[in-house]
C-alpha cells in the first residue's frame, strides 16, 4: 500500500497576508518614534525644539499638502535647502504622499539645477530663501510650470523671495492648510498612502555629481532606504539618548539615511546650517552632541581649527561623552585620526557611494587594537573594513572577474552586493545595464583585501599612478603629504613623463598659522619630506602650491588637477608659498 508523500514546506500554500508581510519602509521609524517618544525632543534648530508627535504632525500635514496641491503617486518633489528641520520634514512627509524627494546639493550652479529639475520631471521646488536666486535663474531656465514653496529661516544670508517673481507659497502657510488626519488610504488608485504598498516603490532620487558629464539619477527604494538606515544606526550604535549632529549634508544620499536611522532610534536630530568649526564644537557643547558624521574635510577643519579654539574644546573634552564621528570617502589621513582623537572624537570608518545608499562598509574595530600604539591602531582604523549588516557582500575582484587574494598586496576593483544598492539610474538604461549586469555593483574603487578580510581602497582606477611599470597609490602619497606638520590639504595625481610613463606631481595648500620661527615651506622641503617617509619612485617630482579645486559635494577634482599636470603648470607655481 503506497502514501502520498506529504508537501514539503515550501509545497504548503502558506502565502503572504497582511499579518506577516508588511512592506519595509522607513516612514514606520516615525510613526513608531511619535508613539513611543511623544514629548521627547525630535529636532533641534537654533532656539527651536520639536517633539516627535509635532514632528509625526507636521510630515502628515506636508504630504496632505502636497495632495491637495495634485501632488500623485510617482511625481518628484525637489528641495533646495541646507541641514534644516524643513528638509528632514521632506523625508517623512513627501513619501507619505506617494511621491519621491529630490535633495539638491545646495552648491550646484542654476545649469545643473534646470537640468535636474527637467531630467526628474519635478513638480514642485522647496527652496530655501538664502538660494532664492539661484532658484529663480533654475525656474527661468527650466521654461514651465512648477510649484514653487519658500522656506523663511532668520539665518539665512541675503534671502531672495520668489513670491512676487514666481508665486511661491510660504513653507509654514503651506503646512498649515495640510490635514493631519486626512484619511491616508492603501487603495493604489487613490490619493496617496502612508507608508508604501510595494517596497521597491521609490522613495528617493540622488543626482551624482557629474564632474564628466551630465549628473545621473540614483533611484532608492523603499526596502534599501529602510534597512541601510537600520545597519547606519547600529554602525554608529545610535540610541534614544542619542544627539545626532548635521554636519553631513542631509541632500548627500539622504545624510547617509541618517535622516531616517537617527528617528529609528529615537535620538534627537540636531541641525546645522552651515558647517563651520566654531559652530560645531559649539553645538557639541550646548547640545550635548554624542554622533555626527562627514566627509574627511570636516574632520581637517576641525583639527586645522584655530589653536585658541581647539584648546578651549579639547580642555572640556574629558567632562562630556566622546563624540562617534562617522566619516567616509577617501580614507582619513592618519594624523587626522590621532588629532580628532586628542579632540574627544571616535572617528568610525565608513566607505560607500551615491549608489549604494551612503555606507556599505565599516571599519569594525576589533578589541585587542585598543592595546596598539595610536599610530599603528590609526592605521587600522584607515581601512575600509568589512561590509555592514545590511549589506550582503563586499569583494574585490580582479580584471578577469575572480576575486583577489587577501593578501594585502593584490590591487582589484571593489564589487557590492545587497539590498541597499540602487534600483538603478533614471531614464538611463544602458548605464544601469553597465553597473548591476554583472550580478555585482562594480564601484571603480580600487582596493586590497587583507589577510582579516578588511579591504583598504588604494585609489579610484583612473588615479592609481603607473611609473616605470610600477603602481603608485596616490593615496599613500597623500597620507604621507598629510603627516608633514604644514600640509592643510594635498591631492596626488599623474603626470606624464618622457622616461617613466607617468610620475607623481603633488598639488599642496599649507595651513595659514604656521608655528612663528617655523622654516619656510618650499618644494624641496616637502619631497624630502616624502623621500624620508616613502619609497623613493613614489615620492612626486613636483610640487603645486595653490588650494584644491572641489566638487559640489567638497570632493577633490583631480580631473582638473590632472589636466593642470599635464599642461606642465608648474613653470612659476612650484616652490611657492
Amino acid at each position: 500500500m503506497s502514501h502520498a508523500t506529504p508537501p514539503s514546506i515550501f509545497e504548503q500554500d502558506l502565502g503572504r497576508v497582511p499579518a506577516n508581510h508588511v512592506p519595509l519602509s522607513p516612514l514606520g521609524y516615525l510613526r513608531r518614534a511619535a508613539a513611543i517618544y511623544p514629548g521627547k525632543v525630535a529636532v533641534i534648530h537654533g532656539d527651536r525644539r520639536t517633539s516627535y508627535a509635532q514632528l509625526y504632525d507636521r510630515a502628515r500635514r506636508f504630504a496632505a499638502a502636497l495632495i491637495a496641491a495634485g501632488v500623485r503617486r510617482g511625481d518628484t518633489v525637489a528641495v533646495l535647502a541646507p541641514n534644516i528641520p524643513a528638509l528632514l520634514e521632506a523625508h517623512y512627509g513627501v513619501p507619505m504622499a506617494g511621491a519621491v524627494l529630490n535633495a539638491l546639493n545646495t552648491r550646484l550652479d542654476a545649469a545643473t539645477i534646470t537640468f535636474i529639475l527637467e531630467h526628474s520631471e519635478s513638480r514642485v521646488l522647496i527652496v530655501d530663501r538664502e538660494w532664492g536666486e539661484t532658484a529663480a535663474a533654475a525656474i527661468e531656465r527650466l521654461g514651465r510650470d512648477i510649484l514653487v514653496i519658500e522656506i523663511e529661516d532668520p539665518d539665512a544670508r541675503h534671502p531672495h523671495s520668489l513670491a512676487h517673481s514666481w508665486g511661491a507659497i510660504e513653507y509654514e502657510t503651506f503646512l498649515a492648510g495640510g490635514d493631519p488626519d486626512a484619511a491616508f488610504g492603501t487603495d493604489p488608485t487613490g490619493p496617496a498612502w502612508m507608508e508604501p504598498l510595494d517596497e521597491w516603490d521609490a522613495i528617493a532620487l540622488n543626482y551624482t555629481s557629474g564632474t564628466t558629464g551630465n549628473p545621473k539619477g540614483v533611484v532608492y527604494h523603499h526596502r534599501g532606504a529602510y534597512l541601510n538606515a537600520l545597519g547606519n544606526a547600529w554602525t554608529l550604535n545610535l540610541r534614544p539618548e542619542s544627539a545626532y549632529l548635521w554636519t553631513l549634508p542631509m541632500f548627500h544620499c539622504n545624510g547617509w539615511t541618517y535622516t531616517w536611522g537617527v528617528t529609528a532610534a529615537g535620538g534627537t536630530h540636531v541641525c546645522l546650517r552651515r558647517v563651520e568649526a566654531a559652530a560645531i564644537f559649539d553645538a557639541i557643547v550646548r547640545h550635548g552632541v554624542t554622533h555626527m558624521c562627514g566627509a574627511p574635510i570636516v574632520l581637517n577643519m576641525l583639527v586645522n581649527a584655530p589653536a585658541g579654539l581647539r584648546a578651549e574644546f579639547a580642555r572640556e573634552a574629558a567632562a562630556r561623552p566622546r563624540v562617534s564621528a562617522g566619516t567616509g570617502g577617501a580614507a582619513p589621513p592618519s594624523a587626522v585620526l590621532e588629532a580628532m582623537a586628542s579632540l574627544g572624537f571616535d572617528v568610525i570608518h565608513l566607505y560607500g557611494l551615491t549608489e549604494c545608499y551612503g555606507p556599505a562598509t565599516i571599519c569594525a574595530e576589533q578589541i585587542d587594537w585598543a592595546d596598539l600604539p595610536q599610530g599603528d591602531r590609526a592605521r587600522l582604523k584607515a581601512r575600509q573594513g568589512v561590509p555592514l549588516p545590511t549589506m550582503d557582500r563586499v569583494d574585490v575582484f580582479t580584471e578577469t572577474g575572480a576575486p583577489v587574494p587577501a593578501d594585502g598586496a593584490t590591487i582589484g576593483e571593489i564589487g557590492l552586493r545587497g539590498n541597499t544598492v540602487m534600483k538603478g539610474y533614471l531614464k538611463n538604461p544602458k548605464a544601469t545595464a553597465d553597473a548591476l549586469g554583472t550580478g555585482w555593483f562594480l564601484t571603480g574603487d580600487l582596493a586590497v583585501k587583507h589577510p582579516d578580510g578588511y579591504i583598504e581602497v588604494k585609489d579610484r582606477s583612473k588615479d592609481i599612478i603607473i611609473s616605470g611599470g610600477e603602481n603608485i597609490s596616490s593615496l599613500e602619497v597623500e597620507e604621507a603629504l598629510y603627516r608633514h606638520p604644514a600640509v592643510l590639504e594635498a591631492a596626488v595625481v599623474a603626470q606624464p613623463d618622457p622616461k617613466w610613463g607617468e610620475t607623481p606631481c603633488a598639488f599642496v595648500t599649507l595651513k595659514p598659522d604656521l608655528p612663528p620661527g617655523a622654516e619656510p615651506v618650499d618644494e624641496a622641503a616637502i619631497i624630502a619630506w616624502c623621500r624620508d617617509h616613502l619609497a623613493h619612485f613614489k615620492v612626486p617630482r613636483h610640487v603645486v602650491f595653490q588650494s584644491l579645486p572641489k566638487t559640489s559635494t567638497g570632493k577633490i577634482q583631480k580631473t582638473v588637477l590632472r589636466d593642470l599636470a599635464k599642461g606642465d603648470t608648474q613653470e612659476g607655481a612650484k616652490g611657492n608659498t
